[in-house]
């Protein structure tokens, strides 16, 4: 009996069959890779059943509250947790998950604090979704041994200030989008160690101070973005520091146009990448004139000694500096602008028409800036300038819908979730103005789709359209075996 049942199951592996059928009710199943997809089934926790040796694991778009130990298997490759109610993220959660690569934990408003444990060991991890969180601040070794990480996912969040070395083991990451928090001031090492950084997005945010050396390790960065801050100032020795920067946005400040801004203004007419507008607030005589198009001579009481003088007693200034204007000056609470737009249940999402990020029509809310800045929205590439080639990443669409798997699709809607950056129907707009699609010039090809896998299995551990399969495999076992004790006997 113990060998008809061995020659029985041989058999099933043969045909491909898995002898466990487990899959949690409500969820569809898939193989090769496995696959549980339990999404926007207003599930309040974690549900029960789900196959211990799965690797892409879809959650989103349910209720649950908490993650505890024990809920995922280490053998996880993918898990996307995002719009749901989590609350509280149990610090050995991930602990062993050793070969994790992407995690969303994205859109939990209630979530606001993380345990500096957290993500430790996640050697292989890829991408981290921690956007509109309610995160107001994070513990100063929560990236530690991140080594592998290219995109950290961080907007929309009620993040004040960034300890000093908080990103130092980031040594690969590429993306760090950091727009829509409160972050007032920049320090010496708040970005140190990110030697691989391209893209740095820190628009909508409240930054009055930025030291002379905040971006000394930033020597790949190509796109900076400090637009609708509330920056008065910003040393040229700053900018001076990133000899790959192409795109610069610093419009919508209070920009104030006198001799401090000398060292700027001199970077500016150096710089050969695209920009937007610098526009002056103050002195009077110069109000809404863009520092760019100043003269020499519009700066008649300064001095390139002075200006320089200047330049260096901020930079060594330093923290007495920020202390000093925290006392005097505590930034005040400045209203938020309002949340992208969530669409309803059965709202579609429209398919973007390319599968290369960018930002959409007129990022900077109807001022167009420099003409360096195609209409859509895109930064024009300059012939001749060396592109820092990242890879870029390929993201699952992320809207409610039937419970499938969906056709991975671009990650635009994440670097550019500003409310600035949407105007109707506009997110999604990424044609110019004759009808083309404008497209980076040597920019990387992004990673191929993930095509969804065969064999989905049904919920309620029925699998219909394998059981004819299912019954002749058997019978051709029991065949088999009778046949053998047959030419036996």
């Amino acid at each position: 009996m113990f060998r008809r049942g061995c020659g029985l199951e041989f058999l099933l592996v043969l045909c491909g069959l898995e002898l466990s059928w487990s899959c949690p009710r409500h969820c569809i199943c898939y193989t090769a890779p496995s696959t549980v997809s339990c999404q926007a089934h207003n599930f309040l926790s974690v549900p029960e059943g789900i196959p211990p040796y799965s690797e892409r694991i879809f959650l989103q778009n349910n209720k649950i509250h908490r993650l505890l130990r024990g809920h995922f298997s280490p053998t996880t490759v993918t898990l996307w947790i995002y719009s749901n109610n989590i609350s509280y993220i149990e610090p050995s959660t991930f602990q062993g998950f050793s070969v994790l690569e992407e995690l969303d934990l994205g859109d939990n408003r209630h979530l606001r604090s993380l345990a500096a444990e957290t993500f430790h060991g996640l050697g292989r991890l890829h991408a981290l979704h921690l956007y509109r969180c309610g995160l107001s601040v994070l513990p100063s070794n929560i990236f530690q041994g991140l080594r592998n990480l290219q995109y950290l996912y961080l907007q929309d969040n009620h993040l004040e200030f960034l300890q000093d070395d908080i990103f130092v083991d980031l040594h690969n990451l590429s993306h760090l989008f950091l727009h829509g928090n409160r972050l007032w001031s920049l320090h010496q090492n708040t970005f140190r160690g990110l030697g691989a950084l391209d893209r740095l997005l820190l628009h909508h945010n409240q930054l009055q101070w930025v030291d002379r050396l905040a971006f000394h390790d930033l020597r790949r960065l190509t796109t900076l973005y400090l637009f609708n801050n509330s920056l008065t100032e910003l040393s040229g020795d700053c900018l001076a520091l990133l000899p790959s920067l192409e795109y610069l946005r610093l419009n919508d400040n209070p920009w104030e146009c006198d001799c401090k801004s000398l060292s700027l203004w001199d970077w500016l007419k150096r710089f050969r990448g695209s920009t937007s507008t610098v526009g002056c607030v103050s002195p009077a005589e110069l109000g809404g004139k863009d520092l760019k198009q100043l003269r020499k001579e519009d700066f008649p009481n300064c001095s390139g000694s002075e200006s320089l003088h200047q330049s260096k007693t901020n930079s060594l200034a330093g923290t007495d500096k920020v202390s000093l204007k925290k006392e005097l000056h505590p930034p005040q609470p400045q209203p938020q602008p309002p949340h992208a737009h969530h669409p309803h249940p059965n709202e579609q999402y429209p398919s973007p028409p390319s599968l290369i990020p960018r930002p959409p029509t007129s990022l900077d809310g109807g001022q167009s800036g420099s003409s360096d800045i195609s209409p859509g929205g895109e930064p024009q590439q300059r012939p001749g300038r060396p592109r820092n080639c990242t890879r870029q990443r390929v993201r699952g669409t992320k809207g409610k819908g039937l419970n499938e798997v969906h056709t991975l699709k671009e990650m635009a809607d994440k670097e550019y979730s500003s409310p600035d950056f949407a105007g109707g129907d506009s997110k999604y707009d990424h044609t110019s103005l004759d009808g083309s699609t404008p497209r980076r010039k040597h920019k990387c090809q992004p990673r191929t789709t993930v095509r969804p896998p065969s064999g989905v299995q049904q919920a309620n551990n029925r699998a219909a359209p394998q059981r004819p399969l299912l019954l002749l495999c058997s019978l051709l076992g029991v065949f088999a075996i009778l046949t053998v004790e047959h030419v036996v006997r």
